[in-house]
């Protein structure tokens, strides 16, 4: 099984990519795609959703997750976030893939072992875990796509995720 995991935001979606081979788990790869912000909101969503399927057809995952919205206090901030959100969720969909979503205190909890774990708690058991470092962003797409790994066959058994394929 290989998983695309994705951390979305307006300025940075972090993404991720490993193979799950038995009981381990494999990175494969790993980015972040930058937006810039002087440019239009329609711009920024496209450059997310054209980098998000390059990098999917690029390593053809047979799954994709992305982490829940959490509710911010900046009713803007939000938007833009759910905007980011839904373009991360459009482009696997795109190619053929169904998305897990999963909210981020189980993201955490998955990788971390605790559900308010801070940024760099992640990163430093995704260099644990799969042996390599990644920012912020990328650190986060990658502990999605381990939460997919742990979660995920049970939400499959229950008919919530069904495995899919790039066309």
């Amino acid at each position: 099984m290989r998983i695309f995991g994705i951390d979305p935001g307006l300025q940075r979606t972090g993404w991720g990519v490993i193979d799950v081979v038995g009981n381990r788990l494999v990175h494969v790869a790993h980015g972040v795609i930058k937006t810039d912000a002087k440019e239009e909101t329609a711009q920024r969503l496209f450059t997310i959703f054209r980098d998000l399927s390059a990098m999917i057809v690029q390593w053809k995952p047979t799954h994709a997750a992305i982490e829940e919205t959490f509710v911010n206090q900046n009713p803007a901030s939000a938007l833009k976030l759910g905007l980011a959100r839904g373009v991360g969720m459009m482009a696997p969909a795109n190619l053929g893939l169904s998305v897990a979503e999963y909210p981020a205190n189980l993201v955490k909890k998955s990788v971390v072992g605790a559900g308010h774990a801070e940024k760099s708690q992640v990163q430093m058991m995704i260099k644990v875990l799969l042996a390599t470092e990644a920012v912020a962003d990328a650190a986060d797409a990658l502990a999605v796509a381990i939460c997919h790994a742990h979660h995920g066959a049970t939400k499959e058994k229950l008919g919530g995720v069904m495995a899919g394929g790039v066309r």
